[in-house]
Order: C-alpha cells, then structure tokens, then sequence
C-alpha cells in the first residue's frame, strides 16, 4: 500500500500498488474529487484511486493561530497526521503538503517508508535573516521589526523551530524539492544523509504555447499583466507602485499601457485585499489604467496572457514560479523578482540568449517596463521566442520522469 501526493498519478506504473490519498475536504465524495481532476487539470485515472477523508484538518489552519504560527500548525499536523495514521497505515507515505513534522510519526509509530516533496520550507534561512536584520514584511510585522527585544525573542523560537524542523526533515528517506532555492534552505536546514532531488513542478506549458505568437501592431495598446493568487507575499502593491512611476515617464511612450491584474481569492481576506489594492490605485490616480480579474476561467486567463506585452511578477523568493513559466509560454517579456526560483531556474539564458529581465524596487520594476517597451517589436519578438523555447524542459513528461526517478527505490 502506498499513500502518494496527487501529482504523483505517474506513479500508476506500478499496477500492483494500491494508492491512497488522504484528504480533509470532507463535504465531498471520491466521485467529487475525480471530477474535480478532469475539470481542473484534464486528468483521468486508469486505475482506482482511494481517499481517506480525515476531520481534523482544521488544526492545520492558520487562522488558528494568531500567534506562535507555525509552531501552531506543526503541532497541529501531528494530530492530523495520527488520525490519518489510525484510520490507514500505508507502506510508502509521501508528504506533498510541507508537513514535515509528520515524517518522523509515519516512520517511527507507523513503520512506514517515507518521503516528501517540498514545495517550500516551512521556514528557511531567509526568514531568518529578515527578523535578524528587523526589517518589516508581509510575515514579520512592523511592531516588531521596530522592537529590538520583540526581535530578539522571535528570532529565538524561529532557531528553535529551524532546529525542530530540520531534525524532522532528517527522517526522510527521498526528499524532493521543487527548486534550486529550496534546494539551498533544506539543503542547509535538514540533516539528511544524501542530497535532495530537484524535481520542478509540473507546468502545463503546452496550453500556453498553443497560443499563437503573433508580431505586434505598432497602434496596439500595450498591456502589463500580472498572475498569482492574492495573497500578502506576492506584492501586488509593488506592482501597482512601480506601474503608477512607469506612467509618469514620458519617454518613449506612444500610449499608455494598461496593467491587469489576474487572480484567485481565496477567502474573504484575500477579498478584503483586492479592495484594498482597488484603494491605492485610487490614491495614485491609476485606477482608470488598472484592471482586476478576479477568479476568472482558465480560457479567459490565457486571454490576457496571451495579448500582453509584459507579464510582470513581484513576490520576493518565489520559491518556483508556475505562473512565470506560463507567462513565458505563453510569449510575454517576463519581468520576475531578482531572487529565488526565477532568478535561479527560471529566468536564465537559453543557449546564451536573454529570456527575460529581473529586478527588485518600485524604480528598477518601473525602469525595466519602460525600457521593455523601448524595445523595437523584433527584439521583443527574440526574446520572446528564446523565452518559449527555454520553458519547455518544465513540462509534465519531465516532472513525471524525475519523480518516477526519485520514487524508485520504494519499489525495488
């Protein structure tokens, strides 16, 4: 018996396996969840598939626990994780959701071989330094980078969560990573006894690349696009800052250009937080160049994507990028942050040429458009192209083939 993550459904090579997913979604049936798979992801399984529906997955919520967050959540995924342990003790268990707490339960209670697929730390050496150094973001609020003592007592629980989390980490027997900058934060957190794998996610690139890549009409408005849920760490105030100096230069410039934010809202917070961007396009007098598409179908995304001059990204150590990927596919100029997966694995030389461009402040993120659009459509075009070429290594026969990689020494 063997319990996987859902993307391992590869995995399926092994015909004499029986596979188990463990799920919290209680108000759904296993039909539900299948269907789910083929409307979302064009997935449909050839062999059965069985879930184990758990009821205490709300303990690994974070609106739990105003305070002390993460310890909060770890602790709260060792009951979850003993409840999934009672109702069905697999051979093979891979944790695909960052509990990393969970390991050692699995294999020290449960006797079970395990592994994992890391998508990002749950905490890492940055995170680290950002309370070291008290500077302010989105996960180290300003009333405590301002407190010297508050500081110095949060960056003791986080070495002593950091040193929790790497003794659990250690007891894996696989570990993947999704990255080269998880690579580095596990690589230097955990104690395993062999060096993790970089399996990249996988990306439906081929959707994007279906779109035609049309030369551009010179009379055509240029468009700055923008893809990711709206959650605080992906810093779509940045974006709207940096947009609003773009349209203050005067150089250059035919017409101005149009920024359109893409999203998912996910909760009634992520609610509160579209509006609160809405707010500040008003004070930067941007609103009218501003656009917000909130929870929009799949097609109408590739819409937008496909007609932008820019796909613009802003979140500091992405640990991956899917959506700058399919940016890219898709024929936009990418402009990314200057950190993280797409500075390491991402946004690099194809073959020695540009794909991309890469920058950090509100000035570096508005210089770069307005040298983009500075850019003579042929050269776009070139980059564009290099872009799309280098992209294609992050598809789904190559995630399956470095996961069944990694997988095989369970089935030996």
């Amino acid at each position: 018996m063997a319990v996987f993550p859902a993307e391992s459904w590869s995995l399926f090579r092994y015909k004499d396996a029986s596979y188990i997913v463990y799920t919290g979604d209680t108000g759904v049936t296993a039909e539900n969840i299948h269907q789910g798979a083929y409307r979302r992801f064009n997935i449909r399984l050839n062999q059965p598939v069985k879930f184990v529906f758990l009821k205490k997955r709300y303990l690994v919520e974070a609106s739990l626990y105003p305070y002390f967050t993460l310890l909060g959540q770890s602790l709260g995924s060792l009951v979850l994780g003993w409840e999934a342990l009672l109702k069905c003790t697999p051979d093979v268990y891979i944790d695909s959701m960052g509990y990393a707490f969970t390991l050692p339960l699995f294999k020290y209670l449960g006797g079970c071989q395990v592994g994992c697929y890391v998508h990002y730390p749950t905490i890492s050496t940055d995170m680290l330094s950002v309370v070291k150094n008290q500077n302010a973001r989105f996960n180290n609020a300003t009333i405590i980078a301002k407190n010297p003592l508050l500081s110095k007592l949060k960056l003791v629980y986080y070495y002593f969560f950091a040193l929790m989390y790497g003794l659990a980490g250690s007891c894996a027997d696989v570990v993947m990573v999704n990255s080269s900058w998880t690579l580095g934060h596990i690589v230097s957190l955990w104690r395993c006894g062999f060096y993790p794998n970089i399996v990249y996610p996988p990306c439906d690139v081929q959707a994007f690349l279906d779109i035609p890549l049309c030369k551009e009409n010179n009379t055509a408005e240029h468009t700055v696009v923008s893809v990711s849920q709206f959650r605080p760490e992906k810093d779509h105030p940045l974006q709207i800052r940096a947009f609003a100096k773009l349209l203050q230069k005067p150089e250059g410039q035919q017409a101005l250009p149009k920024l359109i934010l893409v999203g998912g809202c996910r909760n009634q917070e992520d609610d509160q937080r579209v509006n609160e961007l809405k707010k500040l396009c008003q004070e930067l007098g941007v609103e009218k160049r501003v656009e917000f598409k909130v929870n929009i179908p799949f097609e109408e995304l590739k819409t937008h994507v496909g007609n932008a001059t820019i796909g613009l990204h802003t979140m500091w150590n992405e640990h991956f990028g899917i959506g700058i990927v399919e940016c890219m596919a898709a024929g936009t100029v990418i402009l990314a942050h200057n950190s993280g997966g797409p500075k390491l694995d991402i946004v690099v030389p194809y073959e020695g040429n540009l794909t991309g461009f890469l920058s950090e402040s509100e000035d570096d993120y508005a210089d770069t458009m307005a040298h983009i659009f500075s850019l003579s459509p042929a050269k776009r075009l070139e980059i564009r192209k290099n872009a799309r070429q280098s992209v294609k290594r992050f598809g789904e026969q190559e995630f399956e083939e470095t996961f069944l990689s990694s997988m095989e020494q369970f089935f030996k």
